[in-house]
């Protein structure tokens, strides 16, 4: 009990919070929908007017990749433009939402299948903050990230994220910011104003993968692969599929399950996203 010190310290005037926080696994899409007010961002921002509004944001983002797992500890994360191609109006964007060095060490402390480090370099990927600006646009919510590590299968990540669930009992909101079907290489780029197109592997997938969700088969969806030959096409390198692991593993048996922004985008990608609790 005494390694948990400082996560009963910050949480302290949280112990009497009966009603947990939701987890989200949210498709982010294209970095656009950072400054875009389109149907995703709108329901993200949906989503802060109607949740409970979080002590803290814990966000599990594709594209933060690395060796070993980390979290951010640093009092003021940098807003992090990692995107080439797109508008300057983008890239002038900057979300000033503060850090938690306290919670980081104590979430750090929470988990116990692996050394958790304390990143005081990366900040807030465009998977975190295209989001969360939507969500809570004045920035008054500290807001982490949590690492990946691409090194390790999926049933390591969602081993990891159980270890979590505390968390959404003392008022931090957990998001996985990914995209349950994404293959860049295949993005039919001339169909992407066309509405909900999507190849028919894509529709199959995602389908698929709703019903294994809404089924709690977090087996199947851990062997992702074993699923069939599509689920190589919807899945063709894991970053963008871990943070769903994440988002499920926090599922238990009294939560309910819904989908939102259930849609393709330009034939190989998908939007569809999950509230869990």
């Amino acid at each position: 009990m005494a390694s948990l010190k400082p996560f009963y310290n910050w949480t302290k005037d949280l112990a009497e919070q009966e009603e947990k926080l939701p987890a989200l696994f949210i498709g982010h899409g294209s970095p656009m929908n950072g400054i875009e007010d389109n149907e995703f961002s709108r329901t993200w921002a949906k989503f802060g007017k109607e949740i409970p509004k979080p002590k803290a944001v814990l966000v599990i983002s594709a594209h933060w990749l690395t060796n070993g797992t980390h979290i951010t500890a640093m009092e003021n994360p940098k807003t992090i433009h990692d995107f080439g191609g797109f508008p300057k109006a983008l890239f002038d964007v900057e979300y000033p939402a503060k850090g938690s060095p306290e919670l980081a060490k104590a979430t750090s402390e929470l988990i116990t299948s692996t050394n958790v480090g304390l990143d005081h370099d990366w900040g807030l990927d465009h998977g975190t903050w295209t989001v969360v600006r939507h969500m809570y646009p004045n920035a008054d919510i500290p807001v982490l990230q949590l690492s990946i590590d691409y090194n390790k299968p999926p049933q390591y990540h969602y081993d990891l994220a159980k270890q979590l669930a505390s968390l959404r009992k003392k008022g931090v909101l957990i998001i996985g910011s990914g995209n349950m079907v994404h293959n860049l290489r295949m993005v039919a780029w001339d169909k992407l104003q066309e509405p909900e197109y999507g190849f028919d592997w894509a529709i199959e997938m995602n389908t698929i993968f709703k019903e294994k969700i809404g089924n709690n088969d977090f087996k199947s969806l851990i062997e992702y692969e074993k699923l069939n030959a599509a689920a190589k096409l919807a899945i063709p390198t894991p970053d963008h599929y871990y943070p769903l692991l994440y988002s499920i593993a926090l599922q238990d048996s009294k939560d309910e399950v819904s989908f939102f922004n259930d849609k393709p985008v330009g034939g190989s990608l998908t939007m569809t996203s999950v509230k869990i609790g």
